[in-house]
This record gives structure tokens, C-alpha cells and sequence, in this order.
């Protein structure tokens, strides 16, 4: 009897395959039906428990990076205060500029936030960021109301401090999306990022709602928010889910929680555009209910989800697509994939001693494939870096550097009342551009571009918008320009996080894109110091402080929109030297779904 039993035994376990996680979570255990035995059912619930409250965490901790990105871009309201700043101080316009230089300057040592997670928790790096933004701004605050007095050169060091807590919390930000989003991270950044562009117009609500009168409110508003906020998400992020493999069913819910969750954003843009400013009060009780409100999404579509698994039978097979690539495909298998597929593409890649000139520009020492890991030094060495780096710097750079200068161009026209809604304006807008950037990624199947070819489409609106400043004077002009400026440089700044991730690999985006900003506080001190120039050879011919009238920023404006034209020009040449690299990508994403 006992062989009989032994024999058994091994026809029990050659029948029995032993599902892997995504197979009972996905309910498919390899029976032709794909339903589950009686005897996997109870673990396939729990693992389903396990997942849902996994997932839920993720979704807690998004939105905790969302708050974190609504009230961080402290940067933007910089105008808002500058002339009040300038005042007290009693420097010139040049001076004024090197504190706005100062506080992009921060962002030169954005590196350092890199080099902190390597050996800090990421809570204890947020909350650095949130008290370097307290001591930054608050002893300006103190400077602002005369409680305190300083000389010059530590304003400047305080300036470059508040520049630098928003670089860490950016970085923070970056890293948090890449950790727990792996699949669907550029959705994840874009949607984070496109937060940031409404800090200004969020802190100008909330400077209305407590004292319109008061400018230093600003600084105030600047130092405590995101101290508060960091509180808010402290529990979130303590309890991130662990990284599994993700079935396909979970990434296409993932993908309806995010359409929604755009939606949203839209919502609250649009709210913050549209809708008149008074009562503040109201108004912004009402912002802060759509920043909260998208709390409930995920919760809703996994309820949904389960009620659909567990209580109504299941009527039609659904099928699941994934959005990108999977973040655990071995990566020296997709190098012979990309390569050997696409031998008539290129030749070889380096192969261009029979080329000509602009063979060479085009084809020499080109990315082969995507999300490579470059380390610092080999970065410095890429072509596509520089070409890179310079459409940002003739860019979203100078989108930056336009908004620092807001409140003297207001007032220089004759318009200093209208500088709170220029303001909002820039940031509702780039709010816009920035959610823009996950357009690649939602209608990808249907129209497909490299992702440095829609770079290159958003750099467009800037060098016409100061053409449009450059011909007239008039309100209307200068708030469309501002509108067109603000949705060009939200565009570049939200889309260039993913562009580094994949031009340069996702694991070195934290080091690799503070490099890339590098070019912010140059571009700060550059651009801005030749517009100060300008508008302080225009005073002095007028025998005056303060400059008022057109010539105040028009050779600015045309200088500044030719470099944008430059800026234009390097990006199409990054996008012709990247655009093979990016359709192979997309050519083994569709051969891998389907």
C-alpha cells in the first residue's frame, strides 16, 4: 500500500503548480478557466487584503508629496515682496537681482540633497528642507518688518538658504514618486510637480485672506507652510508599502486613479484662474477642500474593484495593458533587444568616419538606448547633457527669471496693482504646463513622440511671448506673455525630471538632475543682471530710482527672447539625436504587451 500512497503523492504535486503572488492576486494560477482551487482561495483573499492596503499607502503617500509640492514653490511669490524687500534694504536694482540670484543659487547645492539620502531617512532630509525654509525666511521676515537689521551679505546667504530647502524638498519629492511609483513614474512626477506652480497663487489666497495690505505676510506664509505640511505627511511617509511586482490588472487601476487625480488638478487650476478673488477667505478654504478632496480616489476605485471580484460575478474577461516598461525587465537583455532590432536603423553607433559634418553633430556618441545609469562624471561627458542643459538654461531658466522680475515690470509700465494677478497668473499657468507634460504618457498609443520632441514643442510659446512684449505695452499683452511664459517654463520644469530619469537612468535622477539645475542660478545671474543693467541705465537717464516706461525692459525682452530662439534651436538637435533611442524603447514596449 505504501508505493501506492508515495505514487499518489507525486502525481498530487506534479498536478499542483504553486502560484506566484501576481498569479493569485491577478486570479490566474495556470487553469484553463483562471479561476482559483478551493484550496488557494483563503490565501488568494489575504494576499488581496495585503496588496489593496499596500496600494492604499502609496496613494497616501502621493498625495502627501502633493501638499509638499502645493506649498513648497516658495520661489514664485518672490515679487510679491521684492520692492518692499528692496525699500528696506535701500540697494539698487542690481543688488535686488543678486538676492533673487541667491535664492536660485540655492539650487546649485541641490547636489547635496542627493548626497543626504545616501545616508539619511528620507523623512529626517524633508524635514531639513522644511527648517532651512523656516531660518531662511523668517529671519527675512524679521529683517522686512525693522524687529531686526542686517548688512547686505547675510540677507544674500539667507536667500540662498530658502533656495535651497525647495531643492530639497524637490528632490525629496522625485525620489519618493520613483521609489513607489516604478512603472507609472512619469505620470507620478508630473502630476507632484504640477503642484508646485500653484504655490504662488495658493500663497497669494492665503497673504489676501489673512491681511491684503501686508507684504511681509509672504515671508512669513514662506517659513511656516511647509514646516506644517512636512508635520502633515510625516505619517505617510513613515509607512511606505513594500515594492513588489505589480499584476497588470493593478496598473491599469493605477492608471484610472490617475486620470482622475488629473482631473482634479485641472479642476483646481481652472478654480484658482476663474474664480474672482474676494471673498479670499472663501476662496481659499475652498483650495485647500481640492487639495484634500482626491484623498478618497484610490479609496474608491479599490472598493470598487473588490465589490466587483468578491460580490458581483465577474460577466466579461477584462483585459490589462501596461502603461511603461517594467521597472524589473533585466536590463542587459533589453540592450541586445534594443540593439539587435534595429541594426538598419544607424548602422553602427559610432561608425561615422564615412559621414559628413552634420552626420557627425547628429550620430556622434549618441544615447543608444534609454535609462542607462550615468554617474556624475560620465554625465559631464555626454553631448546630450550639454544639449540638454542649454535648451533648459535658454528655457525654463529664463521662464524663472521673468517671474523674479514681475513686480518691477508691473510697476515700470504703470501697473504695480496688477502685480498679485500677474502673480497668479504665471503660476496658474505653469500649474497648466506642468500637467501638460503627462500628455505623452496618457496618448502615447494613439500619437507617439520622443519625449525631447515635446520638450522642444513647449519651448515655442516662450520666445513668441517676448515678441508680443517686445511690440506692445498694453495690460492685455503683458498678461497673455505671462500666461505663455508661465505654460511654457511649468511644461520644461515638470518634464524635465523624466527626461533625466530616462536620458540618464532613474536610480542617479537625484544627483543627475540637481547637475542639470545647476544651470537655474546661472541663468538667475546672467539674465537677471542684464536686465538690472538696462533698468538702471534707464533710471539714471531719467534722473530717478525707479524706472517707469517701455525702453525699462525692452532691450531685455528682445535679448531674452533671441536666447530662447537658441534654446528652441539645442533642443531639436537633443530631439534628433535622442528620437532612435526613444523608438526602440516604445518598439519593445509594444512588442512586450502585446
Amino acid at each position: 500500500m505504501r508505493p501506492r500512497r508515495d505514487s499518489e503523492q507525486r502525481k498530487f504535486f506534479k498536478s499542483t503548480t504553486i502560484p506566484t503572488f501576481s498569479q493569485f492576486v491577478s486570479n490566474k494560477v495556470g487553469h484553463p478557466n483562471h479561476s482559483h482551487p478551493p484550496r488557494f482561495d483563503f490565501i488568494r483573499r489575504f494576499l488581496i487584503g495585503a496588496v489593496m492596503a499596500g496600494q492604499s499607502r502609496k496613494w497616501m503617500i502621493l498625495m502627501a508629496t502633493i501638499w509638499i509640492q502645493a506649498f513648497t514653490g516658495t520661489n514664485f511669490d518672490f515679487s510679491a515682496y521684492s520692492s518692499e524687500l528692496k525699500k528696506v534694504l535701500d540697494v539698487s536694482q542690481i543688488e535686488l537681482n543678486y538676492l533673487a540670484t541667491a535664492s536660485d543659487l540655492g539650487k546649485a547645492f541641490g547636489w547635496s540633497s542627493g548626497l543626504a539620502l545616501m545616508y539619511l531617512p528620507i523623512w529626517m532630509v524633508m524635514f531639513i528642507a522644511a527648517f532651512m525654509g523656516l531660518f531662511g525666511y523668517g529671519v527675512q521676515w524679521l529683517l522686512i518688518r525693522r524687529i531686526i537689521t542686517l548688512p547686505y551679505f547675510p540677507v544674500f546667504l539667507l536667500c540662498l538658504l530658502a533656495g535651497c530647502s525647495i531643492c530639497w524638498f524637490n528632490t525629496f519629492c522625485f525620489v519618493v514618486c520613483t521609489q513607489n511609483f516604478p512603472t507609472n513614474r512619469p505620470l507620478a512626477i508630473s502630476l507632484t510637480v504640477s503642484y508646485n506652480g500653484v504655490s504662488a497663487a495658493l500663497y497669494n489666497l492665503a497673504a489676501k485672506a489673512i491681511n491684503p495690505s501686508s507684504y511681509s505676510l509672504y515671508l512669513l506664509l514662506n517659513a511656516f507652510i511647509p514646516l506644517l505640511t512636512s508635520f502633515a505627511a510625516l505619517i505617510p511617509i513613515l509607512r511606505q508599502p513594500p515594492l513588489n511586482p505589480l499584476p497588470a490588472e493593478t496598473i491599469r487601476h493605477d492608471r484610472i486613479i490617475f486620470i482622475i487625480l488629473f482631473i482634479f488638478a485641472v479642476l483646481t487650476g481652472l478654480y484658482l484662474v476663474v474664480i474672482p478673488s474676494d471673498p479670499a477667505k472663501l476662496l481659499f478654504a475652498g483650495a485647500i477642500g481640492l487639495l484634500v478632496l482626491p484623498l478618497g480616489v484610490p479609496g474608491m476605485v479599490y472598493a470598487r474593484n473588490w465589490f466587483t471580484q468578491n460580490v458581483t460575478p465577474r460577466v466579461v474577461k477584462r483585459t490589462s495593458f501596461i502603461l511603461d516598461d517594467d521597472e524589473d525587465d533585466d536590463l542587459e537583455l533589453r540592450k541586445e533587444l534594443l540593439l539587435n532590432g534595429d541594426q538598419d536603423d544607424n548602422g553602427t553607433e559610432n561608425g561615422t568616419d564615412d559621414k559628413g559634418c552634420w552626420e557627425m553633430v547628429i550620430m556622434g556618441d549618441r544615447l543608444a538606448f534609454l535609462e542607462e545609469e550615468h554617474d556624475a562624471k560620465r554625465l559631464l561627458f555626454r553631448v546630450d547633457f550639454w544639449l540638454y542643459y542649454f535648451a533648459y538654461f535658454c528655457g525654463g531658466t529664463i521662464g524663472l527669471v521673468y517671474s523674479n522680475n514681475l513686480g518691477q515690470i508691473a510697476q515700470s509700465l504703470g501697473l504695480a496693482s496688477t502685480t498679485s494677478t500677474l502673480i497668479t497668473l504665471y503660476s496658474s499657468f505653469s500649474f497648466f504646463g506642468r500637467l501638460l507634460s503627462a500628455v505623452p504618457d496618457f496618448f502615447r498609443a494613439k500619437l507617439y513622440l520622443a519625449r525631447t520632441g515635446w520638450l522642444a514643442i513647449a519651448l515655442i510659446p516662450t520666445p513668441l511671448a517676448f515678441l508680443l512684449l517686445s511690440l506692445t505695452e498694453s495690460k492685455i499683452a503683458l498678461q497673455i506673455g505671462t500666461c505663455l511664459i508661465g505654460l511654457s517654463s511649468g511644461f520644461i520644469f515638470s518634464s524635465a525630471v523624466s527626461i533625466t530619469s530616462e536620458l540618464f537612468g532613474p536610480k542617479s535622477v537625484g544627483v543627475n538632475h540637481n547637475i542639470l539645475i545647476t544651470n537655474i542660478p546661472i541663468g538667475s545671474l546672467f539674465y537677471g543682471l542684464l536686465s538690472a543693467l538696462v533698468y538702471d541705465e534707464n533710471a539714471v537717464l531719467k534722473s530717478a530710482l525707479v524706472c517707469m516706461g517701455r525702453e525699462c525692459y525692452l532691450a531685455t525682452f528682445v535679448l531674452w527672447g533671441c536666447v530662447s530662439v537658441l534654446g528652441l534651436v539645442s533642443n531639436v538637435l537633443l530631439f534628433v539625436r535622442t528620437r532612435h533611442a526613444y523608438n526602440r524603447l516604445e518598439r519593445n514596449r509594444i512588442s512586450v504587451v502585446s
